[in-house]
């Protein structure tokens, strides 16, 4: 398979601080005066004159393939260079430093109403964006109607679009660019100002034209469950360098987990019969981790120190949703894990993969009694933790609020 794009070391530079003094004149002046040392000589009253600059580079070095038909997401915190490589990648800027190599023609979304003239309707739209793209009016007028019907806005085609709304806008928008059959896609984050059953729409459009038309798709969003439904590789960027590329799951994974701490609890009552030595989220295979994909087994375990025994003792662990609203509370017998005088023993409570729906989640654990008579020790609200969509039904819909459990699917026709 043919690679689509090729990046070489890109690296993109902005100078802080420069901003154009308004004419052409006093730009020229303020240039010589810097080149000479000087201190610049429009500066307002009271300010020392200095030219304040520094520099921000966006991008470093970044380099990286995609073949011919590839899903690729592009991930990272704010800040982290995801637009402006998207930017670079439609020729919107050219890097600093480096080369790209593109093989095809690139339909880009990066903003509601990119490439749109606000003065014409949306029908002369339509025909300014496929010229742009390179094809004829022929071609233009065949894919005329399937555009219109996708972007539901066939009332207000003949409407300039600068009096759509900005979910109009987008509607429009993303239709061009998915169905004007562009080698290349590129998408930002501004399908989010879509509707839900749009979002959804959309998300099916790109992974029809990735996997059956054999055209290459990239994807910058925050909803991570979104990223794996529709890439199978992610690019993963922090403070402007490339810190992975690799299969989706992985580096999901990666971008959640890092710079993440174990969380633990200080023996601070070792003098009670039994008392919390240290307490934290992992996986199935003991990795200490606060963030979970939602198919994904959930452990806290407990390590309970020992000085004396009783068969009246009690772990109770109680999961809390983001509002510290108990989503489940759960009572064990502590005799049901000991078989001899320990000093410690460690437990694990496993939530099932899939059992609870993403969002956030914090525990509350206690030893007491049975009846709740004495209490030895007692932990709320610790060891936080994230559960991230990993392709649910509900991945388009980040945020909305479902309920904290997701039941498996139990219908039956009477």
């Amino acid at each position: 398979m043919s690679i689509a794009i090729q990046a070489e070391n890109i690296s993109k530079k902005y100078n802080l601080g420069t901003i154009s003094s308004g004419t052409l004149f006093r730009d020229l002046n303020m240039y010589w005066a810097k080149m000479r040392g000087k201190s610049n000589p429009y500066a307002k009253l009271g300010d020392s004159g200095e030219f304040n600059e520094s520099e921000h580079w966006a991008l470093k070095d970044v380099s990286f393939e995609i073949k011919q038909g590839d899903a690729v997401g592009i991930i990272g915190k704010n800040g982290a260079g995801k637009s402006t490589l998207l930017k670079i990648l439609s020729r919107v800027t050219t890097p600093t430093t480096g080369q790209i190599k593109i093989r095809g023609r690139v339909a880009s979304l990066l903003e509601v109403g990119t490439g749109f003239h606000p003065e014409m309707t949306g029908r002369e739209n339509i025909f300014l964006n496929g010229a742009i793209l390179g094809m004829t009016k022929w071609e233009i007028k065949k894919k005329f109607d399937e555009i219109v019907d996708f972007a539901g806005i066939e009332k207000y085609i003949d409407t300039p679009v600068k009096r759509y709304s900005s979910g109009m806008y987008v509607r429009l928008a993303f239709a061009v660019a998915a169905h004007l059959e562009p080698e290349i896609l590129i998408v930002d984050e501004v399908l989010a100002v879509g509707d839900a059953e749009f979002q959804k729409k959309c998300l099916g459009k790109m992974n029809d034209v990735s996997k059956n038309e054999g055209r290459t798709v990239l994807f910058v969003s925050h909803n991570m469950g979104t990223i794996l439904q529709l890439c199978e590789k992610t690019i993963l960027l922090k403070n402007g360098h490339l810190v992975d590329f690799d299969k989706s799951d992985k580096i999901i994974d990666s971008y959640y987990n890092q710079n993440q701490k174990e969380i633990t609890v200080e023996d601070i009552k070792q003098n009670a019969c039994i008392y919390f030595k240290n307490i934290y989220t992992c996986n199935s295979v003991g990795e200490s981790k606060t963030n979970f994909a939602h198919k994904e087994d959930i452990h806290i375990r407990l390590n309970i120190g020992i000085n004396s025994l009783n068969d009246n003792q009690n772990i109770g662990l109680c999961l809390l949703n983001r509002d510290k609203k108990r989503v489940f509370t759960h009572n064990k017998l502590f005799s049901s894990f000991y078989t001899s005088i320990e000093n410690e023993i460690i437990v694990d409570f496993i939530i099932e993969g899939g059992l609870i729906a993403p969002m956030d989640y914090s525990f509350l654990v206690a030893l007491n009694t049975n009846k709740g008579i004495e209490t030895y020790d007692w932990k709320e609200d610790i060891c936080q933790i994230k559960v991230y969509d990993d392709g649910t039904e509900f991945a388009f819909a980040e945020g909305m609020d479902y309920g904290c459990i997701m039941i498996k699917d139990n219908w039956k026709k009477i």
